[in-house]
């Protein structure tokens, strides 16, 4: 039992500093932008050694791919097979209204230096594994066209690849406008205009 207790703090410890070093991160972002976001700066921001960075993150862009991460994700065997082509629509466009919401949480300031091209936690190709918005509307759309509930006019990566970049056109509307852009009301019009069209 003794061992049980000792366990839980150890973890929960981890959980602390794991979360310190998160939080010290995005207020190097949000005050100094991607630019000054170095493991030097952000381990003096929270108070740790090196050492304990590397313990909880590979690089500095494993810990910035934990924001994307942390999120609450809404997983695919959630969702429920649509019965028709509206149905797929409106689910996932409830897949990105929900990270906008969470893009709001965190802020403005924080998204704005968080969108940045030297970013590589926003490079799809390096984080397949993970569950963000686009992961999990590959496997919905994967599991949607298995059962014959939807058809597609084209592929699942071309449709998956074309809804990230209309988000991340999105993303930098609402940052660059101080958070002043219809942020949610432009994602689901995009989008469902986008869907109409490939969608059968």
């Amino acid at each position: 039992m003794k061992e049980t207790i000792e366990l839980s703090k150890q973890q929960q410890k981890s959980k602390e500093t794991k979360e310190r070093i998160f939080q010290a991160a995005k207020q190097i972002l949000q005050k100094s932008g991607y630019e000054n976001l170095s493991i030097k700066n952000i381990c003096e921001e929270a108070g740790v050694s090196n050492g304990s960075f590397y313990h909880h993150f590979k690089t500095k862009d494993d810990l910035l791919s934990y924001y994307i991460e942390d999120q609450p994700s809404m997983d695919s065997d959630l969702l429920e097979l649509p019965k028709n082509t509206e149905e797929a629509k409106q689910a996932i466009v409830g897949v990105y209204l929900n990270y906008a919401k969470y893009c709001r949480e965190l802020g403005v300031e924080f998204i704005a230096g968080y969108y940045t091209p030297h970013n590589q936690a926003l490079n799809p190709t390096i984080r397949t594994e993970r569950p963000y918005p686009i992961v999990t509307v590959q496997h919905y759309l994967e599991k949607a066209v298995d059962a014959n509930a939807i058809a597609l006019n084209l592929s699942i990566p071309e449709i998956v690849t074309d809804i990230r970049m209309l988000v991340i056109g999105n993303v930098f509307e609402w940052a660059m406008t101080g958070g002043a852009a219809d942020f949610e009301g432009n994602i689901m019009r995009s989008i469902s205009h986008y869907l109409d069209g490939v969608l059968i």
